[in-house]
């Protein structure tokens, strides 16, 4: 196999198939990406079994030798990492040596034979859902947040998507809190509901472009085409938790307050928070909220007023700090809302003017509070 290609076009491309080539494994020839021949075009790919990218580079490859080779991928990657944007010359012998040319070097590095590679999954019987880039990629952006890094709960280690012919959800929790983000624009040619691991969906969003996606699900596995990228994930197969029956229906205390200045506040009351217990208190009255936290063992405190409506008896209820900063940090409104039962139930946040076609809600669990006053 032979190319030439620009150093800088080609480690993009490799970066991008990178986010599957997993640090360490007991298969030696996972740590490489997969080069083929493709139609007189380079294909690019990476798996670590759970994951797979693929990525095409429009460059001109000849067959002089074998069609696939599998090449290290943290040699390569810092080889051209190292070198300006100059063209590079890639050519692979029949025992799979490999050398990498310019005008000023020339490196050489073995690799494998690519018959030898794991083949990417091929899916089948699949659902199809035509959607965009940027949509896709703030979905997951929304949601990610949420997911539980539990891996006695492996349901809520994804993102969960819950598709119908006319809109879509997506949803993460981590028993702590909860995230539902429902698309207007996100439909499937049936109805479809699936688990994506949040380590492929993170990788789905770096590699999406602003331009169409078409996101194809089977019993097994999800693929996200964007263009010349595509990204597959073996779906989490457990039921996800009712997360329905946990979010609140009577809510009848709300609260409004400017986003910006309640997640300042928030912040910087945060820094005196016991390292224990990471609390913060609330305590919100009619035209006030007082966001205050201690440290005991630290001898510190802080407490700071911020303006509010609110309809309602006067409440106090905890958090945990870095929760609710995560949370007020996912409002793209100017305002946000927070829906209230009492001391020992869950809040409910919501952006106080929603985005055109989309509804986002999310829920935070309180924390028992100290008796400090």
């Amino acid at each position: 196999m032979k190319f030439a290609a620009s150093s800088v076009e080609l480690l993009k491309a490799l970066q991008t198939v990178s986010g599957a080539v997993p640090s360490k494994s007991t298969l030696p020839i996972l740590e490489c990406i997969l080069f083929e021949e493709d139609s007189g075009k380079l294909r690019l790919s990476a798996t670590d079994l759970e994951i797979s990218i693929v990525q095409r580079l429009d460059v001109s490859a000849e067959v002089d030798g074998p069609s696939r080779v599998a090449v290290p991928a943290k040699r390569l990657i810092d080889t051209l990492r190292a070198l300006s944007n100059v063209p590079v010359r890639f050519a692979a012998d029949a025992d799979f040596n490999v050398a990498l040319d310019t005008d000023q070097g020339h490196y050489k590095m073995v690799g494998y034979d690519g018959a030898d590679y794991p083949a990417l999954p091929e899916l089948a019987d699949t659902v199809t859902v035509e959607t965009d880039g940027a949509l896709l990629r703030r979905a997951i952006q929304k949601t990610s947040f949420a997911v539980s890094k539990d891996a006695l709960r492996p349901a809520m280690m994804g993102i969960y998507f819950q598709i119908g012919r006319e809109s879509g959800k997506a949803v993460a929790t981590d028993g702590h809190r909860l995230v539902k983000l429902q698309l207007d624009t996100l439909g499937a040619t049936e109805d479809m509901d699936f688990i994506v691991p949040e380590k492929a969906m993170s990788l789905a969003a770096k590699v999406a472009t602003d331009d169409s996606c078409t996101l194809t699900v089977d019993s097994g596995y999800a693929g996200f085409d964007f263009g010349d990228s595509r990204v597959l994930a073996r779906l989490i197969d457990e039921p996800y938790p009712n997360y329905q029956a946990v979010i609140p229906v009577d809510n009848d205390k709300k609260m409004t307050a400017n986003r910006d200045a309640m997640l300042a506040a928030v912040k910087r009351v945060a820094l005196y928070s016991s390292t224990m217990t990471n609390q913060i208190r609330l305590s919100v009255s009619k035209d006030e909220v007082v966001i205050s936290a201690e440290d005991l063992e630290r001898a510190s405190s802080a407490k700071e007023t911020v303006s509010c409506d609110y309809d309602g008896d006067d409440l106090i209820i905890g958090f945990n700090a870095q929760y609710l900063t995560e949370v007020l940090t996912n409002v793209d409104s100017e305002d946000v809302l927070f829906e209230f039962s009492s001391p020992n139930r869950a809040g409910v946040v919501t952006p106080a003017h929603q985005r055109e076609g989309e509804t986002m809600m999310m829920l935070i669990m309180p924390v028992m509070l100290n008796t400090y006053a």
